[in-house]
Formats: structure tokens, C-alpha cells, sequence
């Protein structure tokens, strides 16, 4: 008699149902040539005894294996597996020296993203995070923009419409950012300028792979934002880096390089420059947009932080400004409201917003309509700057209580500048200390480290001053331990 109590494996803290568990340990009994087509199985209560089920179970079994054809079910006479099945050459059948199929890895060909950000994959969630510069969700309205969600949701009208042009965004939305921006931040555009993403990150993986081919050369800033320099590599670009000093990007040393090579684009972050919060001058913002039509290239102006500014008010972006068309322009909701919530938006001329979405519905057919609309009512009803004002004088409280405590806590360890924006601090340990030590602290995690510049974002927006206080507590600690 065939062992079939050696190949059915029962778990029963398994979340799959025993009859299932019966059904699949059979299944591959075949697949792997032990049973082969035609083989008698043992009558569902001789089977029940061997593997120490009730006789229903093993029904429920023989049911589900007759209903997918691997067996065959002749009442009062016999169970027998399918005739159709093919001859396979039998395998090891001890169960426990064989992988489930996605155990295994994929051999087959395929591309390998290169991702070389460092994560933690520990589980254990230690008792402070200090991200890279988020919101604190605890101020947003949140709330609010849900409400009105849900309301939607129960509307028929609302319903009919929710689905309706998300591919690049709802009319709704574009309409009432299209009237924000140009409040804000001076941008003369209409609704068909606009594309609304999943986040920044996808317009910049939008645009780039609109703009760059394989071997095409973009600048970037030294030290830059990783993910977009990822993005840009992966699409095959070369990196040409130009340092960042105080004053932002380096336009002359663009300008030299423009004077020896072909640049098909050049990323900047203008505001608070990801990592070191470094803001590009106005001189740098109206060099740069000569350049761009002296030598044709396109400007990738990631401008992810503009809302939060503290001693004076903003510069107004490049996209702003005379540039017939070669700025791509992006922003996000992510660090208005809640990073979770992936909200970015694009914006450029009518043509090249119109091929970002054909490639974007190659592989998103479009975003979440009702929350687009929630969005847009919050926009329309002035919540949203309301929320802004709030959150700005808040941020600004909180970035020089951290000033405070830097100063009086880790001078001995640190440098830094206080930006004049945004929500985080670029901490430079000084040479005696390595950046790296502070990952070793267990009860502290730091988002964003660089340790060829020996130094990590402090993110102070999400943190109130009992936070602060105690993370500067915890560093200190760590340092004077070294």
C-alpha cells in the first residue's frame, strides 16, 4: 500500500483548511510522479484512518480533487487519479527534503534592480525614529479630507465621476491645484498642465524615463537624493555629479560642463537640497534657466519642500520663471498632510504631460478618485492653507527649540547651519565621530545617513519638544559613550 500518511502533512494551526491541506499534499504527489495516472486511491474511510481525520474531511477532499480533474470519482467502486494526467518521473517523496514552489528562488532570466539605499529590516521597532523631514500627521486635517472621502463614497453623482479621468488625474483636482500653484508659487498653467501621481518619486521616474535614454547624461547634485539617483542609473543614464555648496547647485560648474558634453537633463532640488537643506540663490535660479535654453537641456525641479518657510518668504520656483517649456516641475502632498498619503503632481506642457500618462498606464491605470475630490474640496474650501499656516508656525517653534538643544547638548560633537526652511536639520558629525556609531543605539533609528559625508537628517517637524529633547538626550548619550 502506497504510504500515504508519509506525503499528507497536516498542520493544524495552519490557516488552510485540513480538506485543502489533503487536496494539495495529493496534488503534488502527482505533479512529482509519485501517483501516476489511473493509481486506486484508499476509499475516503480508509483514508480517514491513515491520516487521523474524520471521514467528511477527506470527502471534502476527494471532492475538491474531482472538481479540478486530478482524480476520478466512481461511486460504491473506486477513486483513481485521472487518466489525463501525464507520466512524470517520480521524485523523493519524503516530504520534508521538498520546497514549497515559491520557496524557490526564480532562476530564470530577468532584470536586477540596483538599490543601493540602505534599509533595516529589523523587526523590532525601536523606541525613537528620526525620519528625514516629515509632516506630523497628529496636526493634519486628516480628519477632515476622510470625511469628506467617505461622503463621497455615499453619493451617486460622486460615484458616477470617481473613476472618470484618474488616469491623469481628476478634472476636479487639477482645477482647483492649478489655481493653488498659481497662488503660491506663481505658476501660469491650466488643468491640462497637470499630472497627479502616486508621489513625487513616480513623476520623477515618469519624467526621466521620458527624457533619458541609455548612456544620456543628467547632472546632479553631490551629495543627492539616492532615490532619484537610482531612478536615473536603472534607466541607464550616466551621473554627472556637480557639488553643493551653501549657495545650492553649482551652475558654473554646470556651465563647464555643458561646454564639453551633451546633457540631456539636470536635476534640481531647490529648495532645502535633499540631504543637506541647502537653498539654490536667485542668481544660481536665473543662470540656471539660461543655460538650460543656451545648451538645451531639460530642468527636473523637484521642489518637495516649498511649503515651509520660516525667516523670509520663499524664492518662487524655476518653473515660474521664462523657460518656453523645459522645466518639469514636481511637488507632493506627502509632506503636507501624511507621508503615507501618495499624492505627488507634475507639472509641464500639454505634450509631454500627455506621454507621462500613456507610460504611466502601462503600469497604473490611474489614482484614487475619491480621494483626489477630497483633496480638491479641501483646496477649494481653504483648509489646506489654513493647515499651512498652522503647521508653519509650529515647525518654526519646533526647529529653533531643536536649534536650542543642539547647541546646548552636542556643539562638541557637531556642526551644523539652521536652514531657513523645511523639516530637517543637515547634522555633520565632526572627524573624531563616525555616523555609523549612532546606529548602534537600540532604541534609535535614523532614516537617512550618509557616511561618506559623515552625517544624517534630523527630521524635527514630526517630533513635539518632549521628543526632541528626549532623541538629543539619546544621542548625546551615545556620543559620550564612543
Amino acid at each position: 500500500m502506497f504510504p500515504f500518511e508519509r506525503i499528507i502533512q497536516i498542520d493544524k494551526n495552519s490557516k488552510i483548511p485540513i480538506y485543502k491541506q489533503i487536496a494539495f499534499s495529493i496534488i503534488d504527489a502527482i505533479r512529482n510522479g509519485m501517483l501516476k495516472a489511473g493509481t486506486h486511491l484508499p476509499g475516503s474511510r480508509e483514508m480517514s484512518k491513515m491520516v487521523g481525520v474524520h471521514r467528511k474531511t477527506v470527502i471534502a477532499a476527494y471532492d475538491e480533487l474531482n472538481a479540478q480533474d486530478w482524480i476520478v470519482i466512481v461511486p460504491r467502486k473506486h477513486v483513481s487519479v485521472s487518466d489525463r494526467i501525464p507520466l512524470l518521473e517520480p521524485k523523493k517523496w519524503n516530504i520534508h527534503d521538498s520546497k514549497t514552489s515559491y520557496e524557490h528562488s526564480f532562476e530564470l532570466p530577468f532584470r536586477s534592480i540596483n538599490n543601493q539605499i540602505n534599509t533595516n529590516k529589523s523587526s523590532i521597532i525601536p523606541e525613537i525614529i528620526i525620519d528625514d523631514g516629515h509632516p506630523d500627521v497628529r496636526l493634519s486635517p486628516i480628519d477632515e479630507l476622510l470625511k469628506t472621502y467617505r461622503s463621497y463614497t455615499s453619493k451617486n453623482y460622486s460615484i458616477k465621476n470617481a473613476h472618470i479621468g484618474t488616469d491623469q488625474g481628476t478634472l476636479r483636482l487639477r482645477e482647483e491645484l492649478a489655481k493653488f500653484l498659481a497662488e503660491t508659487r506663481g505658476l501660469n498653467i491650466l488643468p491640462k498642465n497637470l499630472l497627479i501621481t502616486h508621489g513625487a518619486q513616480m513623476s520623477i521616474y515618469l519624467a526621466a524615463r521620458l527624457l533619458l535614454k541609455s548612456n544620456s547624461k543628467i547632472i546632479v547634485g553631490k551629495p543627492n537624493y539616492p532615490v532619484a539617483n537610482n531612478t536615473f542609473l536603472e534607466i541607464g543614464a550616466k551621473l554627472v555629479e556637480v557639488t553643493v555648496d551653501e549657495n545650492g547647485l553649482d551652475v558654473d560648474a554646470i556651465e563647464a560642463v555643458c561646454k564639453k558634453e551633451k546633457i540631456a537633463a539636470v536635476y534640481v532640488i531647490p529648495h532645502h537640497h535633499y540631504p543637506t537643506t541647502v537653498t539654490l540663490s536667485i542668481e544660481r535660479r536665473m543662470k540656471l534657466l539660461q543655460l538650460s535654453q543656451h545648451y538645451s537641456f531639460a530642468i527636473i525641479e523637484d521642489d518637495y519642500d516649498y511649503d515651509y518657510h520660516y525667516t523670509s518668504s520663499p524664492y518662487l520656483p524655476l518653473a515660474s520663471g521664462n523657460h518656453n517649456g523645459n522645466v518639469i516641475y514636481i511637488g507632493s502632498f506627502s509632506k503636507v498632510l501624511d507621508p503615507s498619503l501618495r499624492m505627488g503632481f507634475m507639472v509641464a506642457p500639454e505634450n509631454f504631460i500627455q506621454q507621462c500618462v500613456a507610460l504611466r498606464k502601462l503600469i497604473d491605470v490611474g489614482g484614487d478618485g475619491y480621494m483626489q475630490n477630497a483633496l480638491a474640496n479641501l483646496i477649494k474650501d481653504g483648509e489646506l492653507k489654513r493647515h499651512l499656516k498652522k503647521a508653519k508656525k509650529v515647525y518654526h517653534f519646533r526647529r529653533d527649540f531643536l536649534d536650542n538643544l543642539l547647541k546646548d547638548k552636542l556643539q562638541d560633537y557637531i556642526d551644523y547651519t539652521l536652514p531657513s526652511g523645511g523639516m530637517s536639520v543637515w547634522i555633520r558629525l565632526k572627524p573624531k565621530y563616525k555616523v555609523l556609531e549612532l546606529t548602534k543605539i537600540p532604541q534609535l533609528k535614523i532614516i537617512r545617513i550618509n557616511e561618506e559625508q559623515n552625517a544624517f537628517r534630523f527630521g524635527f517637524a514630526s517630533m513635539n519638544e518632549q521628543e526632541l529633547e528626549t532623541t538629543v538626550l539619546l544621542i548625546e548619550k551615545g556620543l559620550k559613550s564612543l
